[in-house]
């Protein structure tokens, strides 16, 4: 399955099961995440070392409920402490990425 166009394509992936091996780390991550693998997840952000790597590892310490690691990989994203929903900052983050970045 190539890249989905929307945050509405990528959830129709997780219906499948089956991770698309083309996909952008970044995206797998996500993909892990919202399958509800946070392990999984958190093995491939942790080694993206990039200002997203930095996003993604920060929402998943968030979500993990570690407000301090979560700061300490925000400011590291360049990014301050989100007050949205954990299901809105995947949805901006996986946007962010299927928009090219």
């Amino acid at each position: 399955m190539a890249k989905p166009k929307n945050y509405d394509d990528f959830n129709d992936s997780l219906k499948d099961g089956i991770l698309p091996s083309e996909w952008p780390e970044a995206l797998k991550a996500l993909w892990f995440d919202a399958n509800g693998d946070w392990k999984a997840s958190h093995d491939i952000a942790q080694d993206i070392e990039t200002l997203l790597g930095s996003w993604i590892h920060a929402y998943l310490h968030r979500k993990e409920g570690d407000e301090f690691n979560a700061g300490y990989w925000y400011r590291r994203a360049q990014r301050n402490f989100p007050d949205m929903s954990l299901t809105k900052e995947h949805q901006q983050i996986t946007e962010y990425i299927l928009n090219g970045n």
